[in-house]
């Protein structure tokens, strides 16, 4: 497969009235040709920010401190997405690299009908006639699963349930057939059902264009059902990542066995269900060590002190955590982890 996104060693600062937050803190991580990416990880993690910086669309107080995100088009050129203008991000954001992001209300122009919005970046990247972008747009309204594009063109998004304007995002994000596509929780306003049908139309849609998905969610249900990898994200920085399989049967840092053992499943017999103590921490002064250490149960003294690196697990599975140094002492992972592990085939080393 070959690699169209590679994030290097990503910071993010935000300059605020109390100081400087690090929001983002050396992330990185690859997406490849027609491959699912999951970033994972609860509010205030840094996911969406990463995602925002990929797309050029940070806050005004927002900027990248180090690193780079190189982009692979289409003919081989590689782009450092880091160092573009405003300018220059005009002939990328929709037409390379577009994004679906959470709430379709707030990303759809109430005063334009829904055909004019689709057919505008159709008409401004592939510089089409308003006959053929009209003629496209219909094609993306039918290929999103909505019946009666022609008179469904004409109207506002206030006519449209939450489920058909997330599929009208989709649409209008697809548009100019883009070669990455971010879904930042496009499912978190929407009830289940509705839920399992973007999912499945976000995933038919990647088999028949090819488009690699980078797909931000706090919700492990929705992982395990569209990743082919996962990135788990706490405190700024990526924890874990690893192929879906490898992330939920033989998760290796604590944070990631926390979140797995907060969800229910239907093995659970436990009265009540695991929560992480504690709250994430202050960003403006980044703890020392590991993030997580405060949190877990499995913390060693070296994590109150120094930052572990990344730990290879296998080819594809690496996590930074020290409980996978060669000297660290063994320890016995929550119930779940183990039940997990056993149903993956994995044994705890």
């Amino acid at each position: 497969m070959k690699k169209i996104l590679d994030v290097n060693n990503l910071n993010i600062t935000f300059d605020t009235f109390a100081g400087p937050v690090s929001a983002v803190r050396g992330v990185s991580f690859t997406l490849h040709e027609g491959e699912t990416l999951a970033i994972v990880g609860e509010s205030g993690s840094g996911k969406s920010v990463a995602s925002k910086a990929i797309m050029g669309i940070l806050a005004e107080n927002g900027k990248i401190t180090d690193g780079s995100m190189t982009y692979t088009k289409e003919n081989g050129e590689e782009i450092d997405l880091a160092k573009l203008s405003e300018r220059e991000y005009h002939t990328i954001r929709g037409k390379e690299i577009a994004m679906v992001f959470q709430d379709p209300m707030t990303s759809l122009n109430p005063t334009m009908t829904i055909g004019k919005q689709i057919m505008e970046p159709i008409m401004k990247h592939q510089g089409c006639s308003k006959a053929e972008a009209k003629a496209k747009a219909e094609e993306l309204i039918t290929l999103v699963g909505i019946s009666e594009a022609a008179k469904r063109m004409k109207q506002y998004p206030h006519q449209f349930s939450g489920g058909m304007r997330q599929r009208i995002v989709i649409a209008i994000a697809l548009a100019c057939n883009p070669r990455v596509l971010i879904c930042d929780e496009p499912t978190t306003a929407l009830d289940v059902t509705i839920q399992a049908q973007i999912l499945e139309l976000i995933k038919d849609l990647q088999q028949k264009t090819n488009v690699a998905v980078i797909f931000i969610t706090h919700d492990l249900g929705v992982v395990a059902n569209v990743a082919d990898r996962v990135a788990v994200m706490y405190a700024g920085r990526v924890c874990e990542i690893g192929t879906s399989n490898e992330v939920f049967y033989n998760p290796c840092h604590p944070y990631t066995w926390g979140l797995l053992a907060s969800m229910p499943d239907l093995d659970t017999s436990d009265e009540q269900l695991y929560a992480i103590p504690g709250t994430p921490p202050n960003l403006l002064t980044p703890p020392k060590g590991d993030a997580f250490a405060f949190r877990s149960a499995y913390a060693l003294n070296i994590d109150f002190e120094e930052q572990p690196p990344m730990f290879k697990v296998s080819d594809t599975h690496y996590a930074a955590t020290w409980l996978l140094h060669e000297q660290a002492p063994k320890v016995t992972p929550p119930a779940a982890v183990l039940r997990l592990r056993a149903k993956g085939g994995y044994t705890h080393e």
